[in-house]
């Protein structure tokens, strides 16, 4: 077998995780983030690289969603991405899990507009144009108030795509395969963390209630 790639993504409450042979996908599975009792996404690869008959030591690589989303569920899957990249000395690299949205999804050629809801009315938002399978980026990402999506939509000339748009789709790992100019260099394991895109709920209420920011340590 030849060398693997290991893809997940926890962006939305629905993770996702591949198994990837160059562009084929040999297993992939998803499992629910929210309301469980137990962690899903771990027992999620484990079952993927069984389906895929492999094992740890024949990945290559491990390529993480990297945001922005689910404060919580991000953190689960950087996590386990990290303790492969560390255990087996992988490199480990990040792709933005709006992008997933695109390449993940048996979406038409156009432009899109990908949307994932951000909480407190908001949404996080890029544009990618699809042309015969590549990607490419048309508006930075932005967080932006619910209402704004539709319009900005319109100016890009582009649908809206996302886990609760017209056009549905969610962040699949799968995608990883169709997203390469994007993955850049590996990251540094010792610094990298995800994109949440704005402060966890459990921060903002704190600093409301407190009237001043959170100090990290």
């Amino acid at each position: 077998m030849s060398a693997l790639t290991l893809a997940l993504d926890a962006s939305t409450y629905t993770g996702s995780v591949a198994i990837l042979d160059g562009a084929r996908v040999l297993a992939e599975r998803a499992v629910a983030m929210r309301g469980a009792h137990e962690e899903r996404l771990m027992p999620a690869v484990a079952e993927a690289l069984g389906e895929a008959g492999a094992a740890p030591a024949s990945l290559a690589r491990v390529v993480c969603g990297a945001g922005p989303g689910s404060f919580t569920s991000l953190r689960i899957a950087a996590s386990i991405a990290k303790g492969f990249a560390a255990a087996r000395a992988l490199p480990l690299f990040a792709v933005p899990s709006l992008a997933l949205v695109v390449a993940g999804n048996d979406l038409p050629d156009g432009r899109w507009l990908v949307a994932l809801d951000a909480m407190r009315g908001d949404a996080y938002v890029t544009g990618y144009a699809l042309e015969r399978g590549a990607i490419a980026e048309i508006a930075p990402f932005a967080l932006v108030a619910r209402a704004a999506v539709a319009p900005m939509a319109h100016a890009l000339r582009a649908q809206v795509a996302g886990p609760a748009e017209a056009t549905e789709g969610w962040p699949r790992a799968r995608g990883v395969a169709r997203l390469e100019p994007m993955l850049g260099a590996a990251v540094d394991l010792a610094t990298w963390e995800p994109s949440y895109g704005r402060v966890a709920e459990a921060q903002a209420r704190w600093e409301r209630e407190h009237g001043r920011p959170l100090e990290r340590a």
